[in-house]
């Protein structure tokens, strides 16, 4: 197989088609799928099964005890197998403003935010990850309409609750090992920044998510329903027990948990990571990364090596929001009864969500909270890919092919379930994330990739399983 020539045939033919494919985005990003509460979710799935089935395969949507999985296979009747991870499902926009009338709208423009991004497609899910999701299925397209087939099996495994902490996708993998073997597992994603840089990550940190609620019981506080605040003086308030109880366990200037044990199982990058936060530190430039983010300074004052350290070795013990009581417009004198807060930890190499939740069960008790109620509502540890396994060479060298040096990160800040790929006791395959293209403003309003950006994802994603096949037939 002469894998360039074979590339350039189905870049070009992306061109040829590219008026086609940017409707077909639209078409697929337009279809609501949020999660959250529901809308959508079984209309986007079905469109998932056509697709693949217009790719020649066979695909089912396979119910959980939440969303389903959308599951699919497209036998090309070749020696390697590659499993595609991805998600369907996407935060909501409730009480968000958008530059655009509709956050589904698939509208294309030059956003007024970043006007040297040019030409934009703007919409919920273009970037995280539904945008990415449909590359893939065109990149497929491509292929087999150049070349008559695939040059992989392809093996589609696609969730609706990754928004929700793919709470059922362990079940899904356990119920259906068999049918998920693998060589290797890819999920795609827009790795350029706004320079176009491409930024490629080989693992994740896990998460625990907890929402914490505090009510009024024997310590005080109103149990049933809110009362008058004029009887602060003598009553207390389920917020300000919840607000003492989370101020318990963070230091006042934020850089240090309190919580007893929690960095027990916190270790410092080995060899292989250090050498790569090593090439890494004299590329970061933390000014560009506050004003991305539009935050003034960092916690610590720290650069380089450092301070990368810190962002990818350290642990967080994070408040997602606050609620409770009276928060509309007016004026409202109460004490609620009952006041919550999600919170989220992120998890470094070898700590366990449920021995870090038992930790932070102690602490409260220990400090006399023992009535805040701590349900955890998704939790699964870190996964790390490495960059000498075959998916993620294949993928440097895709990227190299297409004039780009990686700036390869030992892994990202955020989390994903890809434990459920690199652990042994699950799939035990490698994972590699990545794509050209550039988008921005996940989980914030105005989400948004490039139109450029995404004609090079599907060029490079088509580019990338040849150059996979390659790797894995060596």
């Amino acid at each position: 197989m002469n894998v360039t020539a074979d590339s350039s045939r189905v870049q070009a033919y992306i061109d040829e088609h590219w008026g086609r494919h940017l409707e077909e985005v639209r078409a697929f990003v337009r279809q609501p799928s949020i999660s959250a509460d529901g809308t959508g979710m079984g209309d986007c799935a079905r469109m998932l099964v056509r697709w693949i089935e217009r790719l020649g395969g066979t695909g089912e949507i396979v119910p959980t005890k939440g969303w389903p999985v959308v599951y699919g296979r497209i036998d090309a009747g070749a020696p390697h197998t590659i499993l595609l991870y991805g998600m369907y499902d996407v935060q909501p926009v409730l009480g968000e403003t958008w530059v655009v009338g509709d956050p589904f709208g698939g509208e294309i423009m030059t956003p007024p935010f970043a006007p040297e991004l040019g030409p934009c497609l703007i919409n919920r899910g273009v970037m995280n990850q539904k945008g990415p999701l449909v590359n893939t299925l065109l990149a497929l397209e491509a292929l087999k309409s150049v070349h008559g087939t695939l040059p992989m099996n392809v093996i589609f495994m696609v969730e609706g609750e990754e928004e929700m902490g793919s709470q059922h996708l362990p079940d899904f993998v356990r119920e259906n090992r068999d049918r998920l073997q693998a060589d290797a597992a890819f999920f795609a994603f827009l790795s350029q920044d706004l320079n176009g840089k491409v930024l490629s990550y080989l693992g994740v940190k896990g998460i625990l998510f907890m929402e914490f609620t505090a009510r009024g019981g024997d310590w005080g506080g109103p149990t049933v329903r809110a009362v008058h605040g004029s009887n602060a003086v003598w009553y207390g308030n389920p917020a300000w027990r919840l607000t003492h109880a989370l101020a318990s366990m963070l230091s006042t200037d934020q850089k240090h948990i309190l919580v007893d044990g929690f960095y027990d199982e916190v270790e410092p990058a080995d060899a292989h990571d250090e050498a790569l936060l090593a090439t890494l530190a004299p590329t970061l430039d933390p000014d560009e990364r506050l004003r991305g983010d539009e935050v003034r300074c960092f916690k610590y004052d720290l650069d380089g090596v450092p301070l990368l350290r810190k962002y990818l070795y350290q642990p967080t013990l994070n408040i997602d929001g606050i609620v409770g009581g009276h928060w509309q417009e007016g004026t409202k004198t109460i004490i609620p009864h009952e006041a919550k807060a999600k919170v989220d930890v992120r998890m470094v190499r070898d700590m366990d969500p449920r021995t870090t939740y038992e930790r932070i069960r102690a602490h409260l008790d220990r400090h006399g909270f023992a009535d805040i109620a701590v349900e955890i509502l998704d939790a699964y540890p870190w996964a790390k890919t490495r960059s000498d396994d075959p998916p993620v060479q294949a993928m440097i060298e895709t990227y190299h092919q297409f004039g780009h040096e990686p700036e390869i990160w030992p892994h990202l800040a955020g989390s994903a379930p890809f434990y459920l790929f690199t652990d042994k006791k699950w799939l035990n395959i490698p994972v590699a994330m990545g794509g050209l293209g550039h988008g921005g403003r996940v989980h914030s309003p105005n989400e948004y990739a490039t139109v450029q950006g995404m004609k090079d994802a599907q060029q490079w994603i088509a580019a990338y399983f040849l150059n996979l096949a390659e790797t894995l037939a060596q």
